[in-house]
C-alpha cells in the first residue's frame, strides 16, 4: 500500500508541473497576442493620421468649405480664442495678393507646389555646412498651416513636400491662395487677411492699399516680432522693396486673374 501510494505520488508531480507549464505558456501567448494587437492598432492609427491630410485636401476643394489651421485648433484647445473672418478670393485686394506673392513665392504660378530650384539650393547649402535659407512655397506653407506644425524638423519637411505637391495638383491656384490668405497668422490670435486688415489698419481686406498690403506681406515670416500696424524702420524698408515688386508683378499673377 505504501509502495503504491509512493508511486502514485511520483505520478502526480510531473502532471502538476506540465499543467503549470501549460498555464504559463498560455499566459505568455495571451500577453504576446495582446501586445501585437496593441501595436497593430497603434500602427493603424499612425497610418490614418498620415493619410488624413490627403483626404482633407480633397474635402477642402469646394469654396464653401472654410477650414481652420492647426494653430487655430491649438488656440481653441487652450481656450485662447482667435479672430478669423473668412473672405473669398474676390474680396481680397489684389494689392495683398501681389505683395504676398512677391514676398513669399514669386514663382507661385509656374511651379507644381515645390520650387525645386530653390530647394536644391537649400540642400546644397546644408550639405556644405552653410546656413540654409527659406525655400517654402505658398503651397508648402498652406499645407503646413492646415495640417502640420510650426518649427523646423526633417520629419515635418518630409511630410510637407508630398502634401504640397498633391494640394497643388488638386486645388486651383486661386483656391490655394484663398486658403493661404485665410489661415495665415498675422499676430497672436489674428488669422487671415480680413482679421489682419481690420486689426492693423482698421479696413477690410478688400480696401488695403499697396503700402498696407506690402507691410502685411513682409510681416508674414515672423508676425510676432514684425507688427504691420506699427512698423519699424527695417520693416518699412522691406515693405518698400515689396511694394515696388508688386507694382511690376503683372506677368507673375496671370494664373490668378486671367
Amino acid at each position: 500500500m505504501d509502495y503504491q501510494a509512493g508511486v502514485s505520488g511520483v505520478d502526480i508531480v510531473p502532471e502538476t508541473r506540465e499543467e503549470d507549464e501549460d498555464v504559463s505558456s498560455s499566459r505568455s501567448r495571451g500577453w504576446g497576442q495582446a501586445l501585437r494587437q496593441r501595436w497593430r492598432r497603434l500602427l493603424m492609427i499612425a497610418v490614418g493620421l498620415v493619410l488624413l491630410p490627403y483626404v482633407l485636401i480633397i474635402l477642402y476643394m469646394p469654396s464653401f468649405i472654410h477650414p481652420i489651421s492647426t494653430l487655430m485648433l491649438r488656440d481653441l484647445v487652450l481656450l485662447r480664442g482667435y479672430d478669423r473672418q473668412w473672405v473669398s478670393f474676390d474680396d481680397i485686394a489684389p494689392n495683398l495678393v501681389q505683395s504676398v506673392m512677391m514676398s513669399e513665392d514669386g514663382q507661385f504660378c509656374i511651379h507644381d507646389g515645390v520650387d525645386w530650384v530653390q530647394m536644391r539650393g537649400v540642400v546644397t547649402d546644408a550639405l556644405d555646412g552653410e546656413a540654409t535659407r527659406g525655400a517654402s512655397t505658398i503651397p508648402m506653407q498652406t499645407v503646413k498651416n492646415l495640417f502640420l506644425w510650426n518649427g523646423r524638423s526633417f520629419l515635418r519637411k518630409a511630410m510637407e513636400l508630398p502634401l504640397a505637391l498633391v494640394a497643388d495638383f488638386v486645388w486651383s491656384k486661386r483656391r490655394m491662395m484663398e486658403l493661404y490668405l485665410n489661415v495665415a497668422e498675422w499676430g497672436p490670435g489674428i488669422y487671415g487677411a480680413e482679421a489682419a486688415a481690420q486689426h492693423h489698419f482698421g479696413v477690410s481686406a478688400a480696401k488695403l492699399t499697396r503700402r498696407q498690403a506690402a507691410l502685411l506681406a513682409v510681416a508674414l515670416p515672423n508676425p510676432f516680432e514684425r507688427n504691420a500696424g506699427k512698423p519699424g524702420r527695417g520693416l518699412r524698408r522691406l515693405a518698400s522693396v515689396i511694394e515696388r515688386r508688386a507694382g511690376r508683378s503683372g506677368e507673375y499673377i496671370k494664373c490668378l486673374y486671367e
